[in-house]
């Protein structure tokens, strides 16, 4: 079975975006060569992405979406758009359809953002790994990574690593 994994960027007061949606508190860490968080191990375990309809509008916008073209991109919405290529879809049984895709053989899953699609899935007891990188940054408002998580979930801590620029990663496993 694939696993779900949340591999984001959280402020250090929880925020995954600014008021409005805008990331640019993430600006001044960017994935480089030197300093790449572990993301190029870890995009190239994964064959999905799973992500709300508002951060697939702001990819679309930034014209950030070829950066996933080898990979099937899911996106939880109340609209369907219409996939091209290799978007698809979800507006309804989002868990079960998620569940479904678990099943499927291939690589794991990354669940991308945002708040509301996390707490879903969360909610569901579908995410199996959740790794963070706390950026040393307070917003102050914004996103939350978890708005109103209506249900409680035990994890274990699994490790961190501590970057030179300040960015601490921590990842915790969903005890079973």
């Amino acid at each position: 079975m694939k696993k779900i994994i949340l591999y984001i960027a959280v402020s250090i007061d929880g925020r995954i975006a600014e008021p409005g949606g805008c990331t640019d508190f993430l600006s001044e860490y960017p994935v480089t060569e030197e300093m790449n968080y572990g993301y190029k191990a870890f995009f190239d375990s994964v064959d999905t992405l799973i992500m709300g309809g508002r951060t697939y509008r702001e990819l679309d916008t930034m014209d950030a979406m070829g950066a996933y073209k080898d990979k099937a991109v899911y996106v939880i919405s109340h609209y369907d758009w219409h996939g091209k290529d290799n978007v698809h879809f979800i507006t309804g049984n989002v868990a079960n359809r998620i569940a479904a895709l678990r099943n499927e053989p291939g690589k794991d899953i990354w669940l991308f953002g945002g708040g509301e699609l996390i707490s879903m899935l969360l909610e569901a007891g579908l995410v199996d790994e959740i790794q963070l990188f706390h950026i040393p940054t307070i917003l102050g408002k914004g996103i939350p990574l978890f708005p109103e998580q209506p249900t409680d979930s035990k994890w274990t801590f699994t490790g961190s690593i501590p970057y030179p620029n300040g960015v601490l990663g921590v990842t915790y496993q969903k005890k079973q």
